[in-house]
């Protein structure tokens, strides 16, 4: 029997999620426990036949200013803070009339949710729970002598220790407890300042509070001999994290960070225009495409790099179906994520059971604010999302030769593309699809050349007498420092290129492509993705 046990005579309950609430308490009640609760928990429990003080009969005061004030009152955070040990505060205990508090479960007022759902200021400020987190922070710290309960699927491990050690909850649950205690007001927290930050407008607060939930453990992180978990934010925003997974083996960390790319590229090609499909590899596109159906978008998109789509992720703009099924799962594929599924798409996918199937319901707005974070050694970096889409942007054309309709629609395709390539990006596309793509290079010319390798051998894989850069058009992420990277492209065949410009050698790589017949327009938007 362990020597750490502490014994549950009294719990006070208040939880806006009442889950389980009742059945909890019941067992409570049945080991003898007297149960004090607040507003609407004691609701619940006095309507289901339970025996509840209300916590006014504590601190003797009523529930006051819409019940803002209730339990912060030294009879509730004496009766958790308490050392029962401690000479001098048991004698505090007894000059007051305090009663000792052993058990506290709370859960918050459901601010996230509040402001996921887009509720008025007014609505997400009522929603800012006070007494909820001061209670949990006094609990946890006393998790010596009281347990706390913050998440109902804690339940059954209190009860679990309550009939195991007869009432009592050892140290080991209760320090278990006081640190998971602690993370969610810390997220709690942290949801509401970056909630007022974005309100502010504020990009770079003073202070940046992260906070998440756990959604899995994961087996490993990137490698075997790295632990790792995923965590979810607050944030509402379509994806992996908020996907439904229908079938298939757990996802990996990497097959995680690979999908959550694969779904952002996909995302900046609206559905009603034309289907499109991303293919994704080591978290870089290496097949992209538009197309009349799905079907026809992801033939075109394996076209590009073949050899690099086995054991991808592919993810699309539209509801899954039956044909592009059939043809995704023709060559092994790691995840498809798409915002929706056939039953028969469901069905045929269903026939390889490791395949993970992911339904998000939606695709993200590629244009809407957010927060991308990298950590580094002491710190972490936090910007805005890059949210510039190229139809927002006012193209220049800076050389003689303008291009033409076809050339400006695929120029457009793949600057979208190129947003999603690591740098430096090089992409090469026709007809609306990649046809080479050269990611993560430290000269651009070096990527321009193993974009134009990747077309030739992409034709080669086609049996196609020619590259498929012939005839293409270039988009470049960043502006091109030299003119070499751009005579690459020429030399592969591409007739038109688009980059952002900016250079102080702008005129120089314009003069080559005047020489070279090419057609180029400045974006004026960079899109360097590390």
């Amino acid at each position: 029997m362990p020597s750490d046990l502490k014994r549950v005579s009294r719990a006070l309950l208040s939880v806006s999620d009442k889950t389980g609430l009742v059945d909890f308490a019941q067992a409570l009640v049945e080991r003898g426990i007297e149960l004090v609760s607040t507003g609407g928990t004691h609701r619940t429990l006095s309507e289901a036949g339970l025996p509840v003080k209300d916590v006014s009969e504590l601190t003797g005061f009523p529930e006051m200013m819409d019940g803002r004030v209730k339990t912060l009152h030294p009879a509730v955070h004496g009766g958790l803070l308490a050392i029962r040990s401690n000479p001098e505060h048991q004698a505090a205990m007894l000059a007051h009339g305090i009663q000792a508090i052993d058990l506290l479960v709370v859960n918050l007022y459901p601010f996230e949710a509040t402001v996921a759902a887009g509720k008025p200021y007014d609505d997400c400020i009522e929603n800012i729970d006070i007494g909820g987190p001061a209670m949990i922070r006094a609990a946890a710290k006393n998790h010596g002598d009281v347990a706390v309960v913050v998440d109902g699927a804690d339940y059954a491990a209190v009860l679990d220790d309550l009939k195991q050690y007869d009432g009592s909850v050892t140290l080991t649950l209760r320090r278990r407890l006081a640190q998971k205690a602690y993370s969610r007001t810390a997220a709690y927290d942290a949801a509401i300042s970056n909630w007022f930050a974005n309100e502010l407008g504020d990009a770079t607060p003073p202070f940046r509070a992260l906070g998440g939930s756990i959604a899995e453990v994961m087996r490993y992180g990137e490698n075997p001999h790295q632990s790792a978990a995923f965590y979810r934010t607050p944030e509402n925003r379509p994806g992996v994290a908020t996907a439904r997974q229908v079938q298939g083996k757990q996802l990996s960390y990497n097959n995680i960070n690979d999908t959550d790319a694969a779904y952002e590229a996909v995302a900046e090609f609206n559905p009603e225009r034309s289907a499109a499909i991303v293919i994704v590899k080591h978290a870089n596109p290496c097949g992209v495409a538009e197309g009349a159906s799905l079907r026809e978008a992801y033939e075109k998109a394996l076209r590009c790099d073949p050899v690099s789509a086995f054991g991808g992720i592919v993810a699309m703009n539209r509801t899954l179906d039956a044909e592009a099924a059939k043809a995704i799962t023709e060559i092994f594929t790691e995840v498809i994520i798409a915002p929706d599924a056939s039953e028969e798409a469901i069905a045929i996918v269903a026939a390889k059971k490791n395949l993970r199937l992911l339904l998000a319901g939606s695709l993200p707005d590629p244009r809407a604010p957010g927060l991308t974070l990298r950590t580094v050694a002491g710190g972490f970096l936090a910007q805005n999302r890059d949210n510039a889409v190229v139809d927002a942007m006012d193209l220049k054309v800076v050389t003689k030769r303008a291009p033409t309709e076809q050339e400006l629609a695929d120029l457009r395709f793949a600057f979208r593309v190129a947003k999603h390539v690591k740098s430096n990006a090089i992409v090469y596309a026709k007809d609306l699809a990649t046809v080479g793509i050269g990611a993560g290079q430290m000269s651009r010319v070096d990527s321009s050349r193993i974009a134009a390798w990747k077309a030739a051998e992409a034709a080669k894989a086609a049996n196609l007498p020619e590259t498929l850069a012939k005839g293409s058009v270039v988009a470049s992420d960043a502006f091109f420092p030299f003119a070499d990277g751009l005579l690459a492209a020429a030399e592969a065949g591409a007739t038109a290129v688009i980059q952002p410009g900016g250079s102080m050698r702008d005129d120089e790589v314009i003069k080559a492509a005047d020489e070279a017949g090419l057609a180029m327009v400045f974006t004026g938007h960079r899109h360097f993705r590390h």
